[in-house]
């Protein structure tokens, strides 16, 4: 019989097709014999982790080993060890004496009193109230200024409302509140047609005309015509106080007219071409004309002439004294801003002015004076520029300075806010709302089809006029105020000093 087995095991061995009953056991076996007896031992940190018998080394480290801040784990992440940091272990001793103590009276207090005390405590605890005695994690970071956090879980307010939020823009309508038409006005860039007086009324020069509108009644009334039909109207500029406003044409001739009896008191001659530009200062009417030279006029006398500025070496097209009446700031043809003292030049004839600035790299024709800020005056210049420019006439030195891209034709400071707007001509024909000293574009101003060639403002400061070359006349609420804030201010009355001197 063992004769018979033996010569079977070799035909087995010599057989390449034959299984094999003899040998190592494969690996799919060795591995379900391996996770047999695993399962049968008792289990142990380590290989709650990792298997004892792997082969491979882990990529990675787990989970349970990387440190998390405030917060501190066993590699097999069976409990939290508490941040001391992060708790205050006086408050947390008082509040596990107080439970015990209130659970203890609650037992013989009435269900609604114990309701009221949960209550009350939850209400004026404050932030305390909801923080837990075992703290996990660091203390919740510090909130901005003005946060608010209703639900009171990480973040806790610092600083009330009412000093923290801030004011809402205000609102500037988009579309002007009045539409004006204004035939014959003439598109040249040099003239100054249009100005508001302090008793409400705007005057707009028409070719050889002169209208008075009245913006309370909305009456308009015809003030004067040239006498020939080639002379125009250039320049128009009411008197500070009162009903006198004073007209230049392209005679070179200055004249001056009482609106209340609509007459003319008086012609001022001298100058040799046009009149684009005039500024009053108290009894002291200066004139620009095509010519360059720049006359003052006293107009209590009858010599009127009192002094010559003949600086500039083309065309005056910007003229405006300061608020105090100290200097006179010019713009001319020549892209050159003069600024002269008024101490020197109303006493004589003086070429010397006090600064001369040339950054400009076009005609200056926009001027105004800041109304918040002394011895601040801004400026703009032509198509070539397109720079609004703000100097310190002070130190004699430019501020700031801003590329608007397109031609600068007018500025007019905020008499309420620290803002000013400026109208511009190619491409977009806009009136655009500057924040000062930041220059930020508050908001333009669309609607004129042609170059918006004059500006001017309302008594009360509120409202804008904008004439352009599409012949019309267009009013801006720009610079609406509260109407509880504001307090009123009685107008003007009439210059008696004027009234008296005028011959």
């Amino acid at each position: 019989m063992s004769h018979f087995s033996f010569e079977t095991e070799v035909n087995n061995l010599l057989r390449l097709d034959a299984p094999m009953s003899r040998g190592p056991a494969p690996r799919w076996q060795k591995k379900s014999t391996e996770r047999r007896r695993s399962s049968s031992a008792p289990s142990t940190p380590l290989r709650n982790s990792f298997r004892l018998n792997s082969s491979k080394t882990p990529s990675k480290t787990p989970k349970s080993l990387k440190k998390t801040p405030g917060k501190a784990k066993t590699p097999s992440e069976d409990r939290f060890i508490p941040n001391r940091s992060a708790m205050n272990f006086e408050a947390n001793y008082y509040k596990m004496v107080s439970a015990d103590r209130e659970n203890e009276e609650n037992e013989c207090e009435s269900p609604s009193k114990v309701e009221f005390k949960k209550n009350m405590a939850e209400n004026l605890g404050g932030n305390e109230a909801n923080t837990r005695i075992l703290a996990f994690k660091n203390k919740a970071p510090t909130p901005r200024e003005g946060h608010l956090n209703d639900l009171r879980v990480l973040y806790s307010q610092n600083k009330t409302p009412a000093t923290s939020t801030k004011k809402n823009a205000r609102h500037i309508p988009q579309i002007p509140e009045r539409i004006l038409d204004a035939p014959d006005l003439i598109d040249d860039y040099y003239l100054n047609l249009l100005d508001w007086s302090c008793n409400n009324h705007l005057a707009v020069a028409l070719g050889g005309f002169v209208y008075l509108w009245n913006a309370v009644s909305g009456d308009i009334v015809q003030l004067c015509q040239t006498v020939t039909p080639e002379c125009y109207i250039g320049s128009v500029a009411w008197i500070k106080e009162g009903n006198y406003i004073a007209l230049g044409d392209s005679d070179g001739v200055v004249q001056l007219w009482d609106v209340e009896a609509q007459k003319k008191l008086r012609s001022m001659t001298g100058h040799s071409a046009r009149v684009g530009c005039l500024s009053w200062n108290s009894f002291i009417l200066s004139s620009g004309s095509r010519s360059g030279a720049i006359h003052h006029h006293d107009v209590r006398v009858a010599d009127h002439h009192v002094a010559t500025l003949a600086r500039h070496s083309q065309e005056v097209c910007g003229l405006k004294w300061s608020p105090d009446g100290k200097y006179l700031a010019s713009g001319g043809n020549d892209n050159l801003l003069l600024i002269w003292d008024a101490s020197v030049n109303t006493i004589s004839n003086s070429n010397t002015p006090l600064y001369t600035f040339n950054q400009h790299q076009a005609a200056v024709k926009a001027l105004d004076w800041c109304p918040f800020q002394r011895n601040v005056l801004a400026s703009g210049g032509g198509t070539a520029d397109r720079h609004i420019r703000f100097w310190n006439v002070g130190a004699g030195n430019c501020l700031s300075s801003i590329d608007t891209h397109s031609q600068v034709c007018s500025i007019l400071w905020s008499k309420e806010y620290k803002e000013l707007v400026s109208s511009h001509g190619y491409a977009q024909n806009q009136l655009t709302v500057w924040k000062y000293p930041s220059m930020v574009k508050v908001t333009e101003l669309t609607g004129h089809s042609c170059r918006v060639l004059h500006m001017a403002m309302s008594p009360d400061g509120q409202t804008v006029v904008s004439a352009a070359a599409d012949e019309t006349l267009r009013l801006w609420k720009c610079f609406a105020t509260d109407p509880v804030k504001k307090k009123t201010k009685p107008n003007p009355t009439s210059s008696s000093l004027v009234h008296r001197g005028i011959r």
